[in-house]
């Protein structure tokens, strides 16, 4: 898998590819290439969704310092 590939792309050639599969008049060997091919598009967008999750568990505040992201900060809590 190309490391420049873009994960909007990746998502969007893996909907084609699960599309493909489930219309199920693709030849067996097609199919087992399909599938090959959208396990790494899911391995590859689901570590993209990770680093996007790590780079969000810490913020900078406005005095510059890194603080942990609480996605609950300024609900009420009532």
């Amino acid at each position: 898998m190309e490391k420049q590939q873009n994960f909007a792309i990746a998502m969007t050639q893996l909907e084609d590819i699960v599309r493909k599969l489930e219309q199920g008049d693709v030849p067996l060997e097609e199919a087992i290439d399909l599938y090959k091919k959208g396990m790494e598009l899911s391995h590859f967008c689901h570590e993209k969704l990770q680093n996007a999750e790590k780079q969000l568990i810490s913020i900078v505040n406005e005095n510059g310092e890194i603080q942990r992201f609480d996605p609950t900060n300024g609900e009420d809590n009532e």
